[in-house]
């Protein structure tokens, strides 16, 4: 594949950032090496390679699913302006 200048000054609209004219060459040149590295990863046979998840064999240790407010519900409420039934209340948006 094959990465021009204008490739690079059209990709540099879209992503809506500025490559300097006296840039574009040489960005199209390091693009295109990254392009062509990345297609030599084609090349490699992974037919007997198991997928990964993470390369590391560790796994998460479990925490309890329990729901707590923290038992401070009433210190929150002292910081708001209006508070009915432990809720804060603010004023109606939908009619």
């Amino acid at each position: 594949m094959s990465v021009t200048a204008n490739d690079i000054k059209k990709v540099a609209k879209l992503a809506r950032i500025e490559i300097p004219e006296e840039l574009r060459e040489k960005t199209a040149s390091q693009v295109e090496g990254i392009i062509n590295w990345v297609a030599k990863l084609d090349e490699v046979n992974t037919d007997f390679v198991e997928p990964l998840t993470n390369p590391n064999e560790s796994s998460l240790r479990m925490v309890k699913d329990e729901i707590s407010d923290g038992n401070i519900a009433q210190d929150v409420l002292e910081n708001a302006k209006n508070s009915k039934y432990d809720y804060f209340t603010v004023p109606k948006v939908i009619e």
